[in-house]
């Protein structure tokens, strides 16, 4: 019952303007997606779609608190204009940021955790395995929004998608960039720059260049 009623006190009109905005009617009166005071919604374009059965508050953006960060000031961003794909259970910290572009895909698994001030940026395609969580202060982006060219005038540097698997922990204020690809299993330390494919699943990478740091690890929340 306490839970219930805890709920039922994060209702606001920015959760149900969001719900009746991107679901027919049927599913949004379950109000699947709670959205705090704190998140600005600058952009409600596109589609959001749920996979799995829907349930009240499966989704919820813009809650939570730890001490390195200010819940009262500090605000998420929805700026969406294509397609955020949630496949369960979802919850994303205060001060958040979910940019995807006109074309771009967010793809995101089942029972995700995000943490405070990070950033998700789709031009193209991010997608993110089941049972992954991001630590605070960490950014991921498939695009390097502007466009650089060669000495024929060609674009090079067109966005390229970012595969997160399945049970990865990215820690804090990790970059992970255009191309990157990190096996199931895995964890990113903090502070770490990804710009690649990495190789083998279970193994913490790390380090400047990136390597294993170490091999055959698991880890839970």
């Amino acid at each position: 019952m306490s839970k219930v009623l805890k709920l039922l006190k994060r209702i606001n009109l920015k959760t149900i303007v969001f719900n009746l905005k991107y679901f027919p009617f049927k599913t949004a009166v379950k109000l699947p997606v709670f959205i705090s005071n704190n998140v600005y919604l600058y952009k409600t374009q596109g589609k959001v779609t749920l996979n799995g059965p829907i349930k009240t508050a499966m989704v919820q953006i813009g809650y939570g608190r730890i001490g390195i960060s200010d819940f009262k000031r500090s605000r998420a961003i929805w700026e969406v204009y294509g397609e955020v794909v949630f496949n369960g259970r979802a919850f994303i910290m205060h001060g958040c940021k979910i940019n995807v572009g006109p074309e771009g895909q967010l793809i995101i698994g089942e029972d995700f955790n995000m943490s405070t001030e990070c950033a998700l940026v789709a031009a193209k395609k991010i997608e993110i395995g089941n049972q992954s969580g991001i630590s605070w202060e960490s950014l991921v982006m498939d695009t390097d929004f502007h466009h650089i060219f060669d000495e024929n005038g060609e674009v090079f540097n067109h966005p390229k998608e970012v595969i997160i698997g399945d049970k990865v922990w990215v820690g804090c204020r990790c970059t992970i960039l255009k191309g990157s690809v990190i096996p199931s299993g895995s964890i990113v330390a903090a502070n770490s720059l990804v710009t690649k494919r990495l190789v083998g699943e279970n193994n913490i990478f790390g380090g400047n260049p990136m390597r294993v740091l170490k091999s055959n690890i698991s880890w839970k929340l």
